[in-house]
């Protein structure tokens, strides 16, 4: 199979906006795992900590927090106006303290109000990106978002795959693509439930945790939806500027 070469980036004034989505990419990456060193936690093999009924309701349970989410978010956004960032965090931290403090029942129980959460966070920084949050290229780019590692996850090639990865509509429903992606998210939640359900930690460790990942969907929201808004601007295509974004990441690793 012939190798598509893509075209490099002449203009400085794109590549500088590059460099900045870059940096923004690398600094959520690294905010899960130093949670994580914070609180005494090692994001590694935590899902099996869960309860075997935890587990097998997970991916379920995830799939259809993703269906209600989209519609909850949406609507709430007609309701309340946009808050922000901090907001956000601050909803998504009040959420896990409560769901800390329940133990496992707590955090399923959470699970749902928390991804309508994180998914009303990404739908604002697409708005504040010039994007319609209606839109189902929107939406498809949300799902892109949940389903890369996630911030408890030190490979973020995973991340870069899906932003250049295109998620097709063609024959399939956006409940079908919910159905793709629910179960490496049900991963992620599944760590962060594990992590916030610890008895020693209770509620601090799950504010902490949702606090984690509310900034991490936040700026990998900014990377997704900056290369989307990039690629309107410039007329290139958005495989272009994702392989530049990855060259710019290797760069940055080895300076």
């Amino acid at each position: 199979m012939t190798q598509l070469i893509l075209p490099p980036i002449a203009d400085p004034s794109v590549l500088a906006q590059i460099d900045r989505l870059a940096r923004r990419h690398d600094e959520a990456s690294g905010l899960g795992m130093q949670a994580m060193a914070r609180i005494g936690t090692s994001a590694e093999n935590l899902i099996q900590r869960l309860p075997n009924f935890v587990r097998a309701r997970l991916d379920s349970a995830t799939r259809a927090a993703l269906t209600r989410a989209f519609g909850a978010a949406s609507r709430s956004r007609r309701v309340v106006r946009d808050r922000g960032d901090w907001f956000n965090r601050m909803a998504s931290t009040v959420s896990g303290a409560a769901g800390g403090i329940g133990g496992f029942a707590g955090a399923l129980v959470e699970l749902p109000f928390t991804v309508t959460l994180l998914l009303r966070a990404m739908l604002e920084i697409a708005a504040e990106h010039g994007l319609d949050p209606d839109s189902e290229e929107v939406r498809l780019e949300c799902l892109r978002i949940f389903a890369a590692a996630g911030p408890m996850a030190d490979d973020d090639s995973s991340d870069l795959g899906l932003l250049a990865a295109r998620l097709s509509v063609t024959g399939q429903t956006l409940q079908g693509l919910v159905s793709r992606v629910a179960p490496r998210l049900s991963v992620s939640l599944g760590q962060k439930m594990a992590a916030q359900a610890a008895p020693v930690f209770g509620a601090v460790v799950g504010a902490t945790i949702n606090y984690t990942f509310a900034r991490y969907y936040q700026e990998m929201a900014r990377v997704h939806f900056g290369i989307m808004r990039l690629s309107q601007e410039t007329g290139l295509p958005r495989e272009v500027l994702t392989e530049a974004l990855r060259l710019s990441i290797e760069r940055r690793k080895r300076s």
